[in-house]
Order: C-alpha cells, then sequence, then structure tokens
C-alpha cells in the first residue's frame, strides 16, 4: 500500500444527529439545549443536544429523568422522516469517496478507502475531505475515525466528538487501545465488566495481557473474542448497502389500554408508518409482524406471510389486524408495533405481480398511498390521515 496501511477503514458519526437537525432548520435552536423524543409519561430521549449533555442527561433516559436534570430544556418530539431525508444525502456522499460503505444506522457509517490513496491523499487527508464533503452537503458536522480495523476506527471516531478527527495508524493501535476501560470492547456489557474487574482487570491493556485460556475460561466464547479486539484485531469486511432485515413502527403509550377497539387505532398508525417508510426505500414485503407489550412488560408477537410481496397500505394493515384477534386482548396493554419483513427490493411505483382480479384495487390504492405521501411530505405528518385513524386522537408527544 502507498500509505504502509493494509486497510483503511474510516467510520463516520454524524454528531448529535437528531438535534443537530433540529438546530439546522431552525436556527433559533441553536447553542440552546434541545432534547429529542417522547413527551408523554414513558417517554426517552433519543438525542441530546451537546448544549444539554453536561446536566448528565443522554439517549435512552426517561425525558422526565432528564427534564429533572436539565429543566431549561427545549423538548422536541423526532421527525424521522426528516432525519431519514439527511441521512440519505450523507450516505449518498459518503459513496461518492468510495463504493463500500456500510451504513449501520441513520447517522452513521463505515467506509473502505482502501486502494484510494492516488485519488483521496493519506489517510488523514481522506478524513478531512469526507468531513467537509459531509458538512458542504448537508451543513452538519461529522466526526471520523481512521484506522485499519471497523472496531479501531469506531472507538477513534468517537474520541474526536463533536467535529473531529481521529486517525489511529496502524503502529499505534495498540498504544490507542490499551488505557481505555475494559467497557469500550464490543461485547463488554455491565455484567462481564464485573466479572472482569473481580479479577482486577479494568483497562483493554490488561485484557490484552491476559491469557487467551484464562479469558475462555471466564468468558466462554467471549473471551477469544474480546482477546482479538484487545490487540487490535479485527478483521470483518465493510459490507456495503446492508440488507435491511425489517422495516418497523411502534407506540408507547401514555397509558396503557385494553381491547381491540382501543388498539386498533394505534395499529392502524404504525401500519401506515411501516408502508410508508416501505416506499420511500423502494422495497416491499411477504411478511407482516404485529408485537404487542403488556403492562407486566411481557413481549408477545404474531407474524405471517403475504400471499405476494406489497408495499401498499390496506393489506398490511389488514392483516395487521388479523394477527390482532390472535392475542389474548383482555390485558392492559403499553406498546403496539408492526414490521414488515423479508423484504425486497425494486424501483419506487414498481408494480408487483398482482392477483388478476386483485390487480385494479391493488393499482388504486398505490395511487392512493403515494398521494397521501406527498401531501404529508410537503405540509407535514398530520395535514392528511385516513378515515379509520380519526378516532385515535393526537399521537405521542403533541
Amino acid at each position: 500500500m502507498a500509505s504502509g496501511w493494509p486497510r483503511i477503514i474510516l467510520h463516520a458519526d454524524m454528531d448529535a444527529f437528531f438535534a443537530a437537525v433540529e438546530q439546522l432548520d431552525r436556527p433559533e435552536l441553536r447553542g440552546k439545549a434541545l432534547l429529542i423524543g417522547g413527551t408523554g409519561p414513558r417517554g426517552v430521549v433519543s438525542t441530546a443536544s451537546y448544549e444539554a449533555r453536561p446536566y448528565g442527561v443522554g439517549s435512552a433516559m426517561p425525558m422526565a429523568a432528564a427534564r429533572r436534570r436539565c429543566p431549561h430544556a427545549i423538548v422536541l418530539p423526532p421527525r424521522f422522516e426528516r432525519y431519514r431525508a439527511v441521512s440519505h444525502v450523507v450516505m449518498r456522499t459518503l459513496g461518492a469517496f468510495s463504493p463500500l460503505v456500510e451504513p449501520l444506522s441513520v447517522d452513521e457509517a463505515f467506509v473502505d478507502m482502501t486502494g484510494c490513496e492516488a485519488l483521496s491523499g493519506e489517510p488523514r487527508a481522506m478524513g478531512e475531505s469526507i468531513r467537509g464533503a459531509v458538512f458542504e452537503a448537508t451543513g452538519l458536522t461529522v466526526s471520523v475515525g481512521v484506522s485499519t480495523t471497523k472496531y479501531v476506527a469506531k472507538v477513534a471516531s468517537d474520541r474526536g466528538k463533536p467535529d473531529g478527527l481521529t486517525v489511529v495508524p496502524p503502529d499505534e493501535v495498540t498504544r490507542f487501545l490499551h488505557p481505555l476501560p475494559i467497557d469500550r470492547l464490543w461485547g463488554v456489557g455491565p455484567r462481564t465488566r464485573e466479572r472482569l474487574e473481580a479479577r482486577g482487570i479494568a483497562t483493554i491493556g490488561e485484557v490484552a495481557a491476559t491469557p487467551l485460556d484464562a479469558l475462555e475460561r471466564w468468558l466462554g466464547t467471549l473471551g477469544a473474542h474480546v482477546h482479538a479486539l484487545a490487540q487490535g484485531r479485527d478483521a470483518r469486511a465493510v459490507v456495503p448497502e446492508r440488507e435491511a432485515k425489517s422495516i418497523g413502527s411502534e407506540n408507547t403509550l401514555d397509558t396503557d389500554i385494553v381491547g381491540e377497539a382501543a388498539i386498533r387505532p394505534w395499529l392502524h398508525r404504525a401500519a401506515d408508518t411501516v408502508a410508508g417508510r416501505m416506499r420511500d426505500e423502494g422495497l416491499a414485503a411477504r411478511g407482516v409482524r404485529v408485537k404487542l407489550r403488556t403492562s407486566d412488560f411481557r413481549l408477545h408477537t404474531r407474524q405471517t406471510m403475504l400471499a405476494a410481496a406489497t408495499r401498499a397500505t390496506r393489506p398490511i394493515v389488514e392483516t395487521a389486524e388479523a394477527l390482532l384477534r390472535e392475542f389474548d386482548l383482555g390485558v392492559p396493554v403499553r406498546l403496539v408495533g408492526v414490521a414488515a419483513f423479508e423484504l425486497r427490493e425494486g424501483r419506487a411505483g414498481e408494480a408487483e405481480q398482482l392477483d388478476l382480479f386483485d390487480a385494479p384495487r391493488e393499482e388504486h390504492d398505490e395511487q392512493l398511498d403515494r398521494t397521501l405521501d406527498a401531501v404529508r411530505k410537503r405540509f407535514g405528518e398530520r395535514a392528511l390521515t385516513r378515515a379509520r385513524n380519526l378516532d385515535r386522537g393526537p399521537p405521542p408527544g403533541t
């Protein structure tokens, strides 16, 4: 390699993505503490702006607790369609540098830049170019980590946040990793950390120095995994265009509900959202899954396969309704969700092979769905709704 690197892997991670998009769209929010998430009694924080984080708030925290810690924060419900639209711009920008882009979520991705030195310069120059290109395309900052493996690149991107660039050359990998705490190793959660700390192991360097057979005795198959990462070894390739396994939507309710009549409007809302996302992404589904979480926090699911792949709202809703009748609906429910799975790609608007007698109806549904999609994108999610959704009341957080 011209750079002397066996591989050049970048991890690009948008900074406080949801909050940053809101501050971009509403300049009056810039510089202010901002919490994105559900605003109901059971709401959680999806993203906290960097102005809010010094108060000890962060993602996955109950919104009520976050507001107590940062009472002056502005709280906004998430706008996922807007975030996905910006994400598409980010991923397209990364794809201009390399065909090997592996999205991990809407706001982060790996990029394999191996062999691109002649076009993009040395690894540091690659990182700077990507940061500049993303900012030019979106007006948002991104933190980038560059190293020889996916694992080290991801750890490195977090080191420089926000709006940073951290480059870890091959000969500096262990020096970079070894002082870090053991919970920075992928796969080391609270229980594993406690087990290692009980044996006097607190840093990644101490994991690397521990004999492999000892780690395997203590941690089973996880032992070999963490031992390899602690020494900077991670052979996984960047896999472009990771296939989505499913597309889902769910609502955690402010108060528990009981019975089909109460659950059905929320089921419709989730199914409508799922179908819209499939149309946006040019996907069709062969399977539908319904998920209910009861008041005792137990999760219950039912699923079925469709006769033909679809992205139309009507068959997704009707299938979800049929599945709903398979649950015990006499118990209180706190979460309602719908997911589409067995996804297949296709151009947006491309017709699926239909049953002869269903074809006219499906074509009408497709036209209606796309009209609703267009109106909502232009005027907002609540600008136009289906009659069946009118009795569901306001969505969470409004």
